[in-house]
């Protein structure tokens, strides 16, 4: 006789059906995922034009004038390489909201299967508002560091101009993806597919 089909785990399936969220909600966080992705795109285009202009003007452009009989002094992108170091802590920071959108961050697999499967969209959902909690919390801590640095009259080295503004972009970066969880834990059907799941 045939035998019976026994249980298997098929992780390539995807993942139970939501109610589609408002289209408000939808709008919102495609509009907000685009101009994180445009903001962190330009900081970095800024990183890569500042130090590939500082270097090709020292390595190339100063010797070659200088070879000629000009006396051009220093041929670097004054403060290029601060310039640089800003624009990446506004990259990386407001990479946590991108990460988080396209759900591109590392998931360590630890806890996977210790609940029942039938448990799995509950637990999701209280992950994802515990997940929302604890970055609300980081959150406040990296703005009262903000804060801190606003009221000491903290500069950037180099350009003597408040360096508060370029770190505000710490707490915001996890308010993002904070919030972000809070929407997943609202409306489900808005989280991103795992990466096993993606094509």
């Amino acid at each position: 006789p045939p035998r019976p089909m026994e249980p298997t785990m098929n992780h390539s399936s995807p993942a139970p059906a939501h109610p589609p969220a408002p289209l408000a909600v939808t709008r919102l966080l495609a509009g907000w995922h685009w101009l994180e992705k445009a903001v962190a795109m330009a900081a970095y285009v800024l990183i890569s034009f500042m130090l590939v202009s500082d270097v090709m003007g020292r390595e190339f452009a100063g010797p070659l004038l200088r070879l000629l009989g000009f006396d051009v002094g220093a041929t670097g992108i004054y403060g290029s390489q601060k310039i640089a170091l800003y624009a990446m802590i506004v990259g990386s920071f407001l990479g946590l909201g991108i990460a988080t959108a396209t759900g591109a961050h590392l998931l360590p697999r630890i806890a996977f299967g210790w609940v029942p499967a039938s448990w799995g969209p509950k637990v999701d959902r209280l992950a994802d508002a515990v997940t929302g909690t604890i970055l609300c919390t980081v959150a406040w801590y990296a703005w009262v560091f903000v804060e801190s640095s606003r009221e000491a009259g903290t500069v950037m080295a180099t350009f003597e101009a408040p360096v508060w503004p370029i770190q505000a972009v710490i707490p915001l970066g996890f308010l993002s993806a904070a919030l972000r969880y809070f929407i997943f834990a609202l409306w489900p059907a808005t989280r991103p597919r795992p990466p096993e799941f993606q094509e």
